[in-house]
């Protein structure tokens, strides 16, 4: 293999398109200069539509985990009790944050693999009308998992006068999501999944009941402060020094985004997921995931009959390809598949050939081609 040559295909971070990379190599300029206030405010009416809202989008210089703290900051208070919907491990992270911050935590757990069940928050929240927040994790990244946000939404509203925040770092870029319409109030997501991005920004839109709610709560907060972002972004400014040769990049993401079109990107991603999960069913490998539960941005696969690390040690030793193992509970029993951003039918189709070839190199019996037909099919249907 050449000494440089990377196959990077796991939930984050993402490859980056190389007119993005380019982008992000533009000359500095002055953060507080004109030049970066118009950067800022072409950029922002940009992301409304990709979160499905009229609100402001923020852009903070952070991780996705910071605007998952930022949500939590913001709205709720030590003592405040609210309920976490737990599918893995980064509802788990929803979790640690607001103990962290001395909030009472009730948590709903869901059979990592499986979606949450509706009907099951109704009758948790109906017994518990104190809440004042419900978190819960758009895709799992850990699972594969695509959880029912607009139906979980409903319900929140209709029962509770929780606020409904929603982490949806590994998907808001790749799947449908309309935020005002659905009743989400407050929505993140990070720059280095479905963005095409290095890691380094996030996004935070959040409704009107959720900036009521942060403008009477009063627990410390400094650079995770929505509220002063907000006022900011009202000046085409950042409260604090922007990532800007992120912000270039993101510029040229918009760009790509708007030349494909979202529902064409939506499209894309969709048929990826399908194409992967098929080809793993032609060799009868088990997926961690049912199919009405499924990501568009990352399969997760649980074979029974050959070993996770065998197989991520030897795609990245002959063909530096790399894909993700499991966490917490699932470590090696599982292994994921990024197919999100900068990612297409083609190179789909060349790492369902090569994850072939290296199953047979580990022992596994199997029909070499049989997945990448099943996965062609797919895709010529």
């Amino acid at each position: 293999m050449l000494a440089d040559q990377q196959f990077l295909r796991i939930p984050g971070p993402s490859p980056i398109p190389p007119s993005v990379q380019l982008a992000m190599g533009k000359p500095m300029i002055g953060h507080r200069d004109q030049q970066a206030k118009s950067l800022i405010k072409q950029l922002s009416p940009k992301l409304k539509p990709i979160f499905g809202t009229e609100e402001d989008v923020i852009i903070l210089t952070a991780s996705g985990t910071a605007a998952l703290e930022m949500a939590v900051v913001n709205t709720v208070a030590p003592g405040d009790e609210v309920l976490v919907l737990v599918t893995g491990a980064f509802g788990d992270r929803f979790v640690k944050i607001c103990q962290a911050y001395g909030i009472k935590v009730h948590r709903l757990d869901t059979p990592w693999g499986e979606a949450i069940n509706p009907q099951l928050v109704e009758a948790y929240i109906k017994q518990n009308p104190s809440l004042k927040g419900v978190f819960a994790t758009y895709c799992e990244t850990s699972t594969g998992v695509l959880n029912p946000v607009k139906e979980l939404a409903a319900v929140v509203q209709q029962f509770s006068n929780a606020l409904f925040i929603v982490d949806g770092v590994s998907c808001i870029g790749a799947v449908p999501v309309k935020m005002d319409a659905w009743g989400i109030d407050i929505l993140v997501t990070g720059s280095q999944k479905a963005f095409m991005l290095p890691a380094g920004l996030a996004f935070v839109a959040a409704s009107k009941r959720a900036w009521n709610r942060m403008e009477s709560n009063s627990t410390p907060r400094f650079y995770l402060d929505l509220l002063r972002y907000r006022n900011s972004m009202q000046n085409d400014t950042t409260p604090f020094t922007p990532a800007l040769s992120l912000l270039f990049g993101l510029e040229q993401v918009l760009r790509l985004f708007e030349t494909e079109g979202m529902e064409n990107v939506f499209t894309r991603h969709k048929l990826m997921m399908q194409m992967i999960r098929e080809a793993f069913k032609a060799h009868h490998i088990e997926l961690l995931t049912p199919e009405d539960a499924a990501s568009p941005t990352v399969t997760a696969v649980k074979p029974t009959d050959f070993q996770v690390e065998a197989l991520r040690q030897t795609l990245k030793k002959e063909f530096q390809l790399t894909i993700a193992g499991g966490q917490q509970q699932l470590k090696n029993q599982i292994f994921r598949i990024g197919h999100m951003g900068y990612c297409s039918p083609a190179d789909v189709l060349q790492t369902i050939s090569v994850i072939e070839v290296a199953l047979v190199r580990i022992g596994k019996q199997l029909e070499l081609g049989k997945g990448v037909e099943a996965a062609q099919r797919i895709y010529l249907s």
